[in-house]
């Protein structure tokens, strides 16, 4: 366990390593999108209040989820790379920044085009809508810090500290349905007992929520990849590589 983290340490063997998973995870996630798309679309029966809007879900769940995923992720690797101090660490949380802005934003929109045939307005300042706009607003903190310094560690330090204090939006995101009166509905992925959705739903569901983490993970090692190669650019083997 030690020796794998160990390595993973290492700019050279992540970037190795990175570049065997891209294709893989991409491949990986086409075909979930794919079918998860085609189940949505034509498997999956329309809302008895909704009607079709209610296929907006496909997209705009798996994003949120997505959004709070890619924070996790983010404020993980900047401890990380914080507390011992593990460059790689840093790049995987520089990586992450601008992805999970992009599915926050994602979150948001569908969110929004939801939100006018369901509630009938575009957007109000519903706890949970609320708190997602914050989320976004602490990713663009953090890209925000990072180039805010010359120095590139010191950059690195300030924007991991933000990462780490803006955790706590995390569960005011997901319990802010229950903690207040929303326009939201509560859980329903959670419920495995017995889910408040009908099952061909939930299968769409689940397949857009793999396709979405594999195109993170995929999308996140090409990030990290490109940045590895920028930060070690004076290192004999990324001469080599790019020779």
């Amino acid at each position: 366990m030690w020796t794998f983290f160990h390595k993973m340490a290492s700019p050279k063997w992540f970037y190795d390593i990175g570049g065997k998973w891209i294709t893989v995870c991409m491949s990986l996630a086409i075909m979930l999108l794919v079918a998860g798309v085609y189940q949505g679309l034509f498997n999956s029966p329309a809302d008895y209040q909704q009607g079709q809007s209610v296929r907006i879900m496909y997209i705009h769940v798996p994003a949120a989820f997505m959004s709070m995923f890619a924070y996790s992720t983010m404020a993980v690797a900047a401890a990380i790379g914080y507390i011992w101090r593990i460059k790689v660490a840093h790049m995987v949380a520089a990586s992450v920044a601008p992805i999970g802005a992009s599915f926050t934003a994602l979150a948001l929109f569908t969110g929004a085009v939801w939100g006018k045939p369901t509630w009938g307005t575009y957007w109000v300042w519903d706890a949970r809508i609320t708190s997602e706009l914050i989320l976004l607003f602490l990713f663009f903190g953090f890209m925000a810090l990072r180039h805010a310094f010359d120095d590139v560690q010191m950059g690195d330090r300030a924007a991991g500290v933000l990462a780490m204090v803006g955790v706590v939006n995390l569960p005011i995101i997901h319990f802010s349905v229950e903690w207040w009166h929303t326009l939201h509905q509560g859980a329903t992925l959670s419920q495995f007992k017995k889910p408040p959705m009908d099952p061909q739903m939930l299968i769409a569901v689940l397949l857009m929520i793999a396709a979405f983490k594999l195109f993170f993970i995929a999308s996140l090692f090409r990030r990290v990849r490109n940045e590895i190669v920028w930060r070690e650019r004076g290192s004999q083997w990324v001469r080599e590589v790019l020779l």
